[in-house]
């Protein structure tokens, strides 16, 4: 497999699965579904800190500095959405269905944990797709620009609900695969230690 597919992979696979997944997505919280909410958002747990690799490593492969940067906003993207994942899917479903009633605090504190993670996602984008644009050229970005920042925004809104949420996984995929397929054939290596 040539480094090509080995990024169109990287990138797109993770959303791609986070959409199936989110496919089974309850609508809301109820004792009937409190189980399988809390089971959905444990098998999500090990893929939702993949979806970091998409600006990562758009980003990295033009410029050492993006990098760097891109890397450190899906580090953060990855811990703090991590932790709305663990606290309002598999916390909140747990005690959803050991039927407790009170999960105001639960939720208040796992979105604005799940804020700062989206908003560095949305920054570690921002960071690939100008220098992704930088390198291809800016009328050749623009679909994957526009499918990235469309399923960003889609996704700070609705999480991985379906639809739109499902929908905002597949316009990642999309997006960050038309900057892996459209790019640099080559990443940037570091220098070599003198």
């Amino acid at each position: 497999m040539d480094h090509r597919a080995r990024l169109l992979a990287a990138v797109t696979v993770p959303p791609l699965v986070t959409a199936a997944v989110g496919l089974t997505h309850p609508p809301t919280l109820t004792f009937e579904a409190a189980h399988h909410w809390q089971m959905m958002h444990t098998v999500l747990l090990p893929v939702f800190p993949l979806l970091a690799l998409g600006p990562w490593l758009v980003a990295r492969r033009s410029s050492r500095v993006a990098g760097v940067v891109a890397g450190v906003l899906a580090f953060v993207y990855a811990c703090f959405y991590t932790s709305l994942d663990v606290i309002a899917g598999i916390t909140a479903g747990a005690l959803k269905h050991a039927r407790s009633e009170d999960l105001g605090v639960v939720f208040g504190v796992a979105g604005d944990l799940g804020d700062v993670g989206i908003l560095a996602y949305a920054g570690a984008s921002v960071v690939a797709i100008v220098v992704a644009a930088r390198d291809t050229g800016l009328l050749r970005a623009v679909p994957g620009a526009v499918l990235v920042v469309v399923g960003t925004v889609m996704f700070w809104q609705e999480h991985v609900y379906r639809p739109w949420g499902v929908t905002a996984m597949v316009l990642l995929a999309a997006g960050w695969g038309w900057f892996a397929w459209l790019g640099r054939t080559t990443e940037v290596t570091p220098a070599a230690p003198a």
